[in-house]
């Protein structure tokens, strides 16, 4: 069941991806399209609590298994599902598209729990070849945290394919991607080394109309493409100086307009073009519905004028740490309702009446 405004946007040369793992809209999204899939604990959490999956929750009850244990397999059979589904796609491309991405736990970002960094290294560093084992089309997502930037080059180098997620700045981006590259320069080889760079755009475009009020028309609600596309051009020309069998790109995530007067596609049409979009369910349907006839558009830059505004305008770091903390909480919280919705399940699924 293609859709011809999808069919455009990907006819541009975006790899369509979906910002979920539920089954019913993974198939919906193959059936127009897309070719990877991405999971965080919003979306597992969100998923469970419909109460599809209670049988595999009651499965697991019934194996002795405590809750933190639920979730992870829980997550897990989830992903695998999802990767079965991309599989094909992923053996049919040589593994440049197909993939689906697992997130690793979000508490050892938690500040209540507080670890000390070089543990929290070590953690990602243990999670990741452990959730990755095994699995040839999983992408294992580390944020760009200190301690997450800290653990991708030992990853890369066991051979762990990487989505670093929770990107905002160049800054971020460059740390990422020459911690990726130390690591996969140790490999044997580069045959298989794939790595892809979580770029987050509606998020910082909420940052600026909260920080900077008095932006022109012009530049308002417009960083988040200007930034988005200033990292494409950069990862652009890094790769083409460091030639690799496999593509090395840009996600463009947090690609939903939080703002009600934007048309709900419009990072997905400033971003086409390129490289991955892991688009959230609502605006995959948004694009199928709209008529829309996508053009190339990701290396089209806003106006010089309104570049030098924003870039006088926009203290980066400031940016940066507001937008860090916020997305690690966005990440922690619903990790910690996943937990509680299991016990809940728990107790529910032992007494029915």
């Amino acid at each position: 069941m293609s859709n011809a405004s999808i069919t455009s946007l990907v006819q541009t040369g975006t790899k369509l991806y979906l910002d979920s793992i539920d089954p019913k809209l993974v198939e919906l999204n193959l059936a127009w399209g897309a070719v990877g899939a991405t999971s965080n604990p919003i979306i597992v959490s969100g998923l469970v609590r419909t109460g599809r999956f209670d049988d595999s929750i009651a499965s697991f009850i019934a194996k002795g298994q405590d809750d933190e244990t639920i979730c992870w397999n829980v997550t897990d059979q989830l992903v695998r599902d999802a990767q079965s589904s991309f599989h094909s796609i992923w053996k049919s491309s040589g593994g440049n598209t197909g993939w689906v991405s697992f997130e690793l736990d979000p508490l050892l970002e938690d500040p209540a729990v507080n670890l000390p960094h070089a543990d929290r290294v070590q953690r990602y560093i243990a999670l990741g070849k452990q959730w990755a084992a095994g699995h040839d089309n999983r992408m294992i997502k580390v944020p760009a945290t200190p301690a997450g930037l800290d653990s991708l080059e030992e990853l890369a180098a066991a051979g762990v394919t990487l989505n670093v997620t929770l990107i905002f700045t160049m800054r971020q981006y460059e740390l990422a991607r020459d911690a990726v590259w130390r690591g996969a320069k140790r490999r044997k080889s580069l045959d298989q080394f794939k790595s892809v760079y979580s770029i987050f755009v509606s998020r910082i475009d909420q940052y600026t109309l909260e920080q900077h009020k008095g932006l022109s028309s012009a530049a308002q609600g417009q960083y988040g493409i200007l930034n988005a596309k200033r990292i494409w051009q950069a990862n652009q020309a890094f790769w083409a100086k460091n030639k690799t069998p496999l593509e090395q790109e840009i996600i463009f995530a947090s690609t939903g307009t939080k703002n009600p007067a934007d048309p709900a596609w419009k990072y997905v049409s400033a971003l086409a073009g390129s490289d991955i979009q892991t688009n959230p369910p609502e605006t995959n349907q948004a694009v199928a519905s709209s008529q829309q006839s996508f053009v190339r558009q990701v290396d089209q830059m806003i106006s010089a004028e309104a570049q030098k505004e924003l870039d006088a305008a926009i203290d980066v770091a400031h940016l940066e740490a507001t937008l860090m903390e916020q997305g690690v909480a966005k990440f922690v919280a619903p990790q910690k309702q996943l937990l509680q919705t299991i016990a809940e399940k728990r107790k529910t699924l032992a007494n029915p009446n």
